[in-house]
């Protein structure tokens, strides 16, 4: 029984023409070695899986090879092309940066390079994953990168570039693979498959293909894997079901469910893919890039950029025209928060239901108008309702107020509109003709002094009703009961030691009217503590006093005793003057002595 050899190792390329997918990077290679133009380091960067590795395994062979061929590959039969696929060349060497990343390493390196080849033009040195070197490993590897030997070439590979010093790219020719294409790994697995005799559908290998993204050596690996699974025959059926992948034909049924707003539909197919063993995050995000796939299909140019199996694809564009745009935007806005809210739900399975729920009414929740600015989405919101007035309870005589003070407007010909509610905004542009219209008269030109304005009117006639619609009486102003009140609120001061007690015993009352009266203070200090106690002040007032017309104002009166002594200072020749006032034989004796004064 021979020995099992995986795929991936088994179909390696040997030659630059069996590389599948970097046709840039081969060429490149081969024109190179026709015209001996090899650079002495080399950079292959790019995803893993791809061929870097491979490519580098080419080069060393080739550039080696006794009998080249006219396009620039090996012979694959010489003793040199024979002892590197055996493993046996001495020209090659390979170092895996991942484990062998010190500068020792570097350093055992660089003392192998000073040996010339036994055999062979050059030796080749690959070192894989070398963004895994330290940074003093990469200083220690500077100078032999930069000038290395004529017969020494430098292979490096990467999948991170960016991880690379500047001055190791700097030195190098870096080449960029590419991820592989689905066409391309469909038809080389084709290839393996015709090569292995197995049985495989297209569809089966096109899943096999989208689910490697790019990387042949995955392909090949789950190519492996199904093999052994399905006893040699690949159907899309076991593909599916092998790589826990669920069907598009779910996806078209949730969305059928969606534009009818089946709920109960949506609620049960979902429960059938739970119980198959399908976690929620990956049926929200299978359909949001089956969302996707049908986006892409509304636009004929972009339908190439759909990677689903064949059999689908007539599907697919036949449901993207019957589908709206915005249904499938807002959708794929809702499941892009779902899925991103899937982790920090603790009920996975209600986070999901709620999601489908969202998504099954979403053509009711929203509204779709196309206007001049084009497709806009509205939310549905009530009907406006019409502007409603309430009739004002007033006083009486309310009429002959309302005229006189319509009367005393400068202005003539005033009109007074009252608009009755009516059923609708609509109905009342519609309606030009107010419901009422009532002309005021012209105004006198000379009102007398005693004519009142219609709010002084009311005043006094409010005023003037002695029973406030409470039960209670108003008392008119005494001396006697407003000084005792004012003590005791006084006293309530005192008791919670409020600062504004001094101020208030100082003040002076004066009534002015039977409702009203003035606290007279000494200075604008005095009054800001008085009016900072104005509101408990005004109702305490009112129920001690039983006024409910209470008024009262804080003025400032100051008084000419009050006022400080300024004390003014003499000049020299002032103070002279009054000295000799009181004193005069003061100056008598300056007179006699004939004295100078230096004021």
């Amino acid at each position: 029984m021979d020995k099992f050899i995986v795929s991936a190792r088994k179909y390696r390329p040997q030659t630059f023409d069996t590389v599948v997918g970097q046709s840039h990077i081969t060429t490149t290679l081969k024109n190179a070695i026709k015209h001996q133009q090899l650079a002495h380091a080399f950079l292959f960067c790019g995803p893993r899986g791809v061929g870097k590795t491979t490519c580098a395994r080419i080069l060393a062979k080739t550039i080696n090879c006794e009998k080249p061929t006219k396009d620039g590959e090996a012979c694959d039969k010489c003793q040199s092309c024979t002892s590197f696929n055996d493993g046996a060349s001495m020209n090659y060497f390979e170092l895996d940066a991942a484990s062998n990343n010190s500068v020792d390493n570097i350093r055992d390196l660089v003392d192998q390079v000073r040996f010339v080849p036994q055999s062979g033009k050059y030796k080749v040195y690959v070192i894989d994953e070398v963004h895994m070197l330290s940074s003093s490993a990469f200083n220690a590897f500077l100078k032999t990168l930069e000038e290395p030997p004529p017969y020494a070439i430098f292979i490096l590979a990467t999948t991170e570039k960016h991880k690379i010093l500047p001055t190791i790219l700097s030195r190098c020719q870096i080449f960029d693979f590419k991820r592989i294409t689905t066409n391309d790994t469909v038809h080389h697995l084709e290839e393996i498959c015709e090569k292995e005799e197995i049985k495989a559908e297209k569809a089966s290998l096109q899943i096999i293909a989208q689910k490697s993204e790019g990387c042949m050596r995955d392909a090949l690996s789950i190519l492996d894997k199904i093999v052994s699974f399905t006893n040699g025959e690949l159907n899309y059926a076991n593909t599916l079901e092998h790589l826990n992948i669920l069907d598009a034909a779910y996806y078209f049924k949730l969305l059928d469910c969606m534009e009818k707003q089946d709920l109960s539909g949506a609620m049960l197919l979902y429960d059938d893919v739970n119980r198959k063993g399908f976690e929620g995050d990956l049926v929200l995000n299978g359909f949001a890039e089956f969302i996707r796939n049908l986006l892409v299909c509304k636009d004929e140019k972009a339908a190439v950029l759909l990677e689903v199996v064949e059999s689908f694809k007539d599907k697919y564009i036949e449901t993207a025209k019957s589908v709206s745009p915005a249904l499938l935007i807002s959708a794929l806005n809702i499941l892009n928060e779902a899925e991103i809210n899937y982790k920090a739900a603790r009920n996975k399975r209600l986070h999901v239901e709620l999601t489908l729920i969202r998504l099954c009414y979403l053509q009711q929740a929203i509204e779709l108008t196309t206007d001049a600015s084009g497709i806009s989405k509205k939310k549905l919101v009530e009907s406006p309702l019409a502007f409603r007035t309430a009739g004002i309870k007033s006083f009486t005589n309310q009429q002959a107020i309302a005229g006189k003070s319509i009367a005393e407007k400068k202005d003539t010909g005033v009109k007074l509109i009252v608009e009755t509610a009516v059923p609708s905004i609509t109905t009342i542009a519609k309606e030009e003709k107010p419901v009422y219209e009532q002309k005021a008269e012209p105004a006198d030109p000379k009102p007398t002094a005693t004519k009142l304005s219609a709010l002084d009117k009311i005043r006094k006639q409010y005023q003037g009703n002695a029973n406030n619609g409470n039960g209670n009486t108003n008392h008119p102003l005494q001396q006697e009961t407003l000084q005792k009140a004012w003590g005791e609120y006084i006293v309530t001061l005192k008791t919670n030691k409020n600062p504004a007690a001094q101020p208030f015993e100082l003040a002076l009352l004066r009534i002015k009217d039977e409702n009203s009266f003035e606290a007279v203070t000494a200075n604008n200090i005095e009054k800001q503590f008085i009016e900072q106690e104005r509101n408990s002040l005004f109702h305490f007032l009112q129920l001690q006093l039983q006024n409910r017309l209470l008024q009262f104002n804080v003025v400032v009166e100051e008084k000419a005793e009050d006022r400080p002594v300024m004390e003014i200072t003499l000049t020299s020749k002032e103070q002279f003057q009054k000295m000799t006032e009181q004193y005069p034989l003061v100056k008598e004796l300056k007179d006699r002595l004939r004295l100078e004064l230096d004021y």
